[in-house]
């Protein structure tokens, strides 16, 4: 399986999975997948839903886009963590998106800190430019842009 990054007991994330690792998530212990990605991004697998299902897990799909934070969408994905059965495996192309949206999760339900996200996704390498994870610290802790 592709290296991925466990941001929580509950979450881990990387990029773009393949049709063989998908059942080697359910037998890594994973119960679910969210994947970010929409189904236009070139590289998109068009039958995951399938193929997790197939490997007994749940699926969802949230499309964000990449560059361009959408708090309704963002809202629709932490919707859906704690929609889906735990562990959860989220990806998107490479991995910032569902880096973002996972820590964002994570930041909510441990209620962290500005400080204390900064410093796990220091520790991660998770980008806080990250578009969708700068939204939410800009609305969350009304930090100044530079």
């Amino acid at each position: 399986m592709s290296e991925f990054k466990k941001i929580s007991d509950d979450l881990s994330v990387a990029g773009q999975i393949s049709d063989e690792q998908i059942p080697e998530l359910a037998a890594a212990g994973f119960k679910s997948v969210l994947n970010l990605r929409s189904p236009e991004e070139q590289g998109f697998l068009q039958n995951e839903k399938e193929q997790a299902e197939a490997a007994g897990l749940e699926y969802a799909n949230v499309p964000l886009n990449p560059q361009i934070p959408n708090q309704h969408l963002t809202a629709e994905a932490i919707q859906a963590i704690k929609a889906l059965h735990k562990p959860v495996f989220i990806h998107c192309a490479a991995g910032a998106r569902a880096g973002g949206i996972a820590l964002i999760s994570n930041a909510i339900d441990d209620g962290l800190t500005y400080e204390q996200i900064v410093k796990k996704a220091t520790e991660l390498g998770i980008n806080l430019e990250q578009p969708h994870l700068r939204q939410f610290l800009l609305d969350k802790f009304a930090i100044k842009q530079d």
